[in-house]
């Protein structure tokens, strides 16, 4: 199996510059201008990007995560949500790489086989970076209208979050 994956990469390449040999295709100019359109829209994200990581780290470094945890902390109770769940439901919208560390300790403190465990897995694998793809994605086209995509996303991790917790109550 490894060498099918090894083969893949040339196999791929060789289709491609056969591709543009049959169709007449300077295929490496059309890379070359590819990559340059890469760059301009890697250095257009840019300082969007750096902002989104600054307002994560700010967030966390600040004290508001726990602040709003523990104002959530009473409702989570109330429904029979283990409260440490919070910091998950609260870093997925924002942070990918922190809210997998988070549900990493999560698995290591509770184990993948807990009611805990299995719920953060399954809202890890249910909700997005809203904010980071929204980001990412209405940057890349300039779009500056967000008045419906974040609450519409927000919402869409709301219900991811609701269903997670239901699904693995009722299932697990």
């Amino acid at each position: 199996m490894e060498k099918i994956g090894a083969a893949a990469l040339p196999v791929i390449l060789g289709f491609i510059l056969l591709y543009g040999f049959f169709k007449n295709i300077d295929v490496f100019d059309s890379f070359v201008q590819g990559a340059k359109e890469g760059v301009h829209t890697t250095l257009g994200l840019l300082p969007t990007l750096i902002g989104l990581i600054l307002a994560v780290t700010m967030m966390r470094q600040s004290g508001l995560l726990e602040l709003l945890c523990s104002l959530m902390a009473p409702l989570a109770q109330a429904t029979h949500i283990d409260p440490e769940l919070l910091p998950l439901a609260l870093l997925r919208p924002v942070s990918g790489s922190g809210s997998s560390a988070y549900a990493l300790s999560l698995l290591q403190q509770f184990g993948p086989d807990s009611e805990t465990g299995r719920i953060a897995s399954v809202l890890t694998a249910s909700t997005e970076t809203t904010f980071y793809a929204i980001t990412v994605y209405f940057g890349a086209c300039g779009c500056k209208k967000l008045s419906y995509s974040v609450p519409a996303g927000l919402l869409g991790d709301t219900a991811a979050l609701a269903l997670s917790i239901i699904s693995v109550k009722i299932f697990g």
